[in-house]
């Protein structure tokens, strides 16, 4: 068996940047924000001080201890921000998120083993932004997936070897249906996101036969997708009928979907994972009313567990967390109820429920 461990959006630039050891410049280009740290004001009004500077593991709380007793062997994120002191932002663009190269050492606290960068903010800052981005990630020994210097980068997987001598593949990839921008597609002589260009089954055809040739008896498949709307659990009948597209024809093991800012239904199809939104890990939205129906401040660990020769999903364990001053702190019991009701009132059409334990985790029926 192999433990992954997989998050949605790790958004650790912005206000969380402004904590840590080397904050950027906190400048910024939005409507009505001109400053990051008036994000971190907002979580403070909320929840009380933030001690700064906070030491690069702060951000990750109880999640650090989990990680330690699920000891899984790939530890795989959409990190939703460039690593850059670029001052480029991008024209026309409302949000731009951007991290200290100095603060990365953050995403090392927590082990990280791969940072999926096909979403619509690793190019907030420009291509000399991603191209530091790539610099600063790859000099801390953490792979990254769905983002290069040309085409053929963006769409390399991720190579991550477990103990048990297989490998896991990351590919990222992501649409633009909400927030890519068109021009960000990486081509032969430009760099850039793995930018779909549609969800059909000839996509996912296609998709296939660049996984085949590079996969390897043993080795399981990720397809990292960032797609779909921040708000609400619609998944959407192209959505679905490309993630099973995606283990019936281009042979992956697990769909891994982020963009959404709270989780989605969980299906499995053919024995193996389909995550359609695994919604924000760490953010710095404390704060920000008119999304409360949603909980946006839950925050999901997933942690399935795959056949390594075949895999076929085994099980899959949830770990429920809330943010809390740019920290990841335990759910609360109503808190753990809730993203229970939630997950099996969603899971119902997709065919699958969860059980909790005496220790608060979730655990898919199979």
């Amino acid at each position: 068996m192999v433990t992954l461990f997989l998050a949605g959006d790790v958004m650790t630039g912005r206000g969380v940047d402004q904590i840590l050891p080397h904050p950027g410049a906190p400048q910024l280009f939005e409507q009505y924000v001109q400053s990051a740290l008036d994000y971190v004001a907002l979580a403070e009004r909320e929840h009380g001080p933030i001690a700064r500077p906070a030491d690069f593991s702060y951000i990750w709380g109880a999640a650090l201890a989990e990680l330690d007793r699920a000891q899984p062997q790939a530890r795989i994120i959409n990190l939703e921000t460039a690593v850059t002191t670029s001052a480029q932002a991008w024209p026309g663009k409302g949000v731009h998120y951007r991290m200290h190269p100095a603060n990365v050492a953050c995403l090392s606290a927590a082990r990280i083993d791969c940072c999926v960068l096909a979403n619509n903010h690793v190019l907030d800052w420009g291509r000399a932004g991603l191209a530091e981005s790539l610099r600063t990630l790859h000099g801390q020994a953490i792979r990254t997936a769905g983002a290069g210097l040309d085409r053929a980068q963006a769409a390399a997987p991720a190579v991550i070897e477990t103990a048990s001598g297989g490998r896991v593949l990351v590919y990222g990839l992501c649409t633009a249906d909400w927030g890519a921008v068109p021009e960000w597609a990486a081509d032969r002589k430009q760099s850039g996101v793995n930018l779909l260009g549609s969800l059909s089954p000839d996509c996912a055809e296609r998709i296939g036969r660049l996984i085949g040739p590079q996969r390897r008896p043993g080795d399981l498949v990720v397809a990292s997708i960032h797609w779909g709307g921040n708000w609400g659990y619609t998944i959407g009948a192209q959505r679905q009928a490309f993630a099973r597209c995606l283990i019936e024809r281009a042979q992956v093991d697990v769909v891994h979907g982020h963009s959404s800012h709270h989780a989605l239904g969980i299906e499995v199809h053919e024995g193996k994972l389909i995550l359609y939104g695994c919604g924000d890990l760490l953010n710095d939205y404390e704060g920000i009313a008119g999304y409360e129906r949603f909980h946006p401040e839950l925050a999901l660990m997933y942690l399935p567990e795959l056949d390594d020769s075949g895999g076929r999903l085994r099980g899959l364990e949830i770990v429920p967390m809330r943010i809390n001053r740019f920290r990841l702190m335990p759910a609360e019991p109503a808190q753990d109820e809730w993203l229970l009701g939630m997950l099996n009132r969603e899971g119902k059409a997709l065919g699958t429920a969860f059980t909790m334990d005496a220790n608060c985790r979730l655990h898919l029926v199979l």
